[in-house]
């Protein structure tokens, strides 16, 4: 399994949860866990990903999720688990 950490972040529109998870499930990426909030108008979402059985290389769908938000008006990032939780240690 290869798990990546994809947040998504911005003002809240209708849709942002079904066209980021129409694209993972296109592209064969199982959500693992998901969390989403929205505080004041603004959209949060945290989800982990298994990205083993992708149809697509991990380079593809990092520009793929950043167009996609970029379309809908919102910031998505994809980083490996590992570079997440290093970058995140106290």
């Amino acid at each position: 399994m290869k798990k990546c950490v994809i947040t998504v972040v911005g003002k809240d529109t209708v849709g942002i949860i079904a066209k980021v998870c129409t694209y993972l499930a296109e592209t064969t990426i199982n959500i693992l866990d998901i969390s989403q909030t929205i505080v004041s108008g603004y959209f949060n979402m945290m989800m982990i990903v298994d990205v083993a059985n992708s149809t697509k290389s991990y380079n593809e769908v990092v520009s793929d999720l950043e167009k996609l938000g970029e379309g809908i008006g919102v910031s998505v990032k994809c980083q490996r688990e590992e570079i997440f939780d290093m970058m995140h240690r106290i």
